[in-house]
Order: C-alpha cells, then sequence, then structure tokens
C-alpha cells in the first residue's frame, strides 16, 4: 500500500507542470493582443474632480465650459495618457502661458473648449502628441472674482469657487468690523441699476434667509453702522452705533447710563451737521422724561449734548459731603 502511494504521488507532480502550462495559456488574449487603456471620457461629462460639478452642487464658474479665461487666472493643464505634462500655472499680464514642450501659448481672452483646442493644435502639430486630448481647470478666476468691501475685516477679491454664499464670504473675510452696519448691499456685475439690499441680524447664525448665494462677478458692499455720540454730564459719555432707525434722544441717554444730578436738562441741545455748518437742535429733555413733550429721533452723526449747571454742581457737593458725614457717623455709633 505504502508503495502504491508513493509512485501516485510521483505521478500526480509529473502531471501539475502541464495542467499549469495549460491554465497559463487559456488566459493569453488571442494574436498576442495587448489590452488598450480606456478612452478619456467626453469633455462635458460630470466629474468630481477639480473644475467639474458633481452632482447635487451648482459651480457657477467651473461647470461651464465657457469660462473666459483672463490674466490673472489660476488654471490646471492636464494631457490624458501623458502626466508629464500637466502643469498648473498662473496666466501672466501679457496673457500667455508657458507650457512643456509648445513654449509659451497666449490664452487671454479665449474660453476654456477654445484655448484646449489651441494646445491641442500646437502638441499635434509639433509632433510632440498624437490625437492628444487636453483639458483645462480654473482654479481662480480673477476676471470673475467675488469682491468684499467695506466693513469686513479684509476687504479685497475672492475667488468664486463652488457654491458661494453671503455668510461663507463674510467669514472669509475675516468678518465683521465693530463698525458694520445691518445693510449689506450686493452688486452684479453687467447690471449695477438692479441693487439688491439685505438687511442681515446680528447674530448671522439664526439669520439662514439672507444667506444668499454670490455670484462670480457680484460685489458686496457691508455699510459701516451710524455713530451717534452722547456727551456732557452724563454716567457714561461714549458713542453709539445705529443698528436702526430708531434711536431718540431718551435711547441715547439710557445708552449712556442716564443723566448726572448736576445736568442741566433744559439746555440739552443735539449738534447735527448739516451741509450749511452744525445746527444747533434744542431738546427740552426735562420735560421730555416727564413725557410732557414728545422724544426726539436721533439721525447718523448726531451729537447729544446734556450740559452741567454750575449751581446745582455745588449744591450736590454739599449734599454728598453731609451724606458721606451721616454714614460715617452711624458706622461710629454701630461701632463704639
Amino acid at each position: 500500500m505504502s508503495r502504491w502511494y508513493c509512485r501516485f504521488a510521483a505521478g500526480a507532480l509529473c502531471l501539475l507542470p502541464c495542467v499549469l502550462c495549460s491554465y497559463l495559456l487559456a488566459q493569453t488574449p488571442e494574436n498576442g493582443a495587448v489590452p488598450q487603456p480606456a478612452a478619456p471620457p467626453p469633455a462635458d461629462a460630470s466629474q468630481g474632480s477639480a473644475g467639474q460639478s458633481s452632482p447635487g452642487k451648482s459651480s457657477p464658474l467651473l461647470a461651464n465650459s465657457n469660462v473666459k479665461l483672463g490674466n490673472g487666472d489660476l488654471i490646471e493643464v492636464s494631457v490624458f495618457g501623458v502626466p508629464d505634462l500637466a502643469t498648473k500655472t498662473r496666466i501672466g499680464a501679457s496673457g500667455d502661458i508657458y507650457l512643456p514642450l509648445i513654449d509659451y501659448v497666449h490664452v487671454a481672452d479665449l474660453t476654456t473648449d477654445e484655448a484646449q483646442e489651441l494646445i491641442q493644435k500646437r502638441l499635434e502639430d509639433g509632433g510632440f502628441v498624437r490625437n492628444p486630448h487636453v483639458s483645462i481647470f480654473v482654479d481662480e478666476s480673477a476676471a470673475q472674482a467675488i469682491t468684499m468691501v467695506g466693513e469686513v475685516a479684509r476687504p479685497g477679491p475672492y475667488p468664486a469657487i463652488g457654491d458661494r454664499r453671503l455668510y461663507d464670504l463674510i467669514s472669509a473675510a475675516g468678518g465683521l468690523t465693530d463698525k458694520a452696519g445691518r445693510v449689506v448691499t450686493i452688486e452684479h456685475r453687467g447690471d449695477p441699476d438692479h441693487k439688491v439690499e439685505l438687511q442681515i441680524s446680528a447674530n448671522l447664525v439664526e439669520d439662514t434667509k439672507n444667506n444668499v448665494e454670490i455670484l462670480p462677478g457680484d460685489t458686496v458692499i457691508v455699510s459701516r453702522a451710524g455713530i451717534v455720540y452722547v456727551v456732557g454730564d452724563v454716567q457714561r459719555p461714549s458713542g453709539f452705533a445705529i443698528e436702526d432707525t430708531s434711536l431718540t434722544v431718551l435711547k441715547a441717554l439710557a445708552l449712556a447710563g442716564g443723566n448726572n444730578k448736576t445736568a442741566s436738562l433744559n439746555k440739552t441741545m443735539i449738534l447735527r451737521q448739516t451741509p450749511n455748518g452744525v445746527q444747533q437742535i434744542p431738546v427740552p429733555l426735562k420735560k421730555v422724561l416727564y413725557a410732557k413733550a414728545p422724544d426726539v429721533p436721533l439721525v447718523k452723526g448726531d451729537i447729544l449734548f446734556v450740559p452741567s449747571s454750575a449751581a446745582k454742581s455745588a449744591a450736590y457737593r454739599t449734599a454728598d459731603a453731609a451724606t458721606s458725614m451721616s454714614t460715617a457717623l452711624a458706622v461710629i455709633a454701630v461701632h463704639p
């Protein structure tokens, strides 16, 4: 039995190379054909790579194959099947870009489709690549950037890449300054007569309805808040930003902590800058406080001046001294 088993095992080992050779021959394509790489995707196919729109996302700048190139644009040029020719470059002031093998190419004022065809022709006419397929993706477009101006920390142009919204751009610009108002104006390029004005909330997280889409070429203007100053014989002389148009004398006085005891209420006035100079507007503050006269509205740039009374100052100094003395005596009386 053992001898028969050894002969069977030796026969199986002899047949193993034959079986392996038959299997390899069955896997070899006929006529020695070599599999070819897949054809490049069509130019209008939706891709998730840079420069193409992913499904469900809008890209007003990059999804359009007819985007016009301009000076300062940052673009990516790739040739299918030739990775060594891929390059990322910025269009110079002359409108040219430098590409391997074909030197400088003028692409400014051309659409991406036109620039692709031009580069393909240069590669094929020079005998560098047979039937080249060139793709151009725009990373940054200086011509169609979104401009942020006004009361933001870092005003300037920002690239319109993908779906850009108002609060996204405000955040990219460093946020609002402490002097920013609540009115934001959006100007569309080529249509300056139709401006969009938004009254944003102080808490942007809760104000989602005004987080509108911003298109390439738009200009976003963040207004400066109006300042009303309260000076004179008040608790906290300060300047206060107006976030609405309903600030009145009583509200401004309350923000300043109210008037001091030595204030001359009947001599209160508003100093308002007009084209003809500074205008003095008397305010019967004592009557306003007792609801015997209507409250007076304030406008941007107003100065509410509450003067002090010299006679009241002396009287209240005496009263304050007497109060201090009586308090001290009382404390002393408690602690003999």
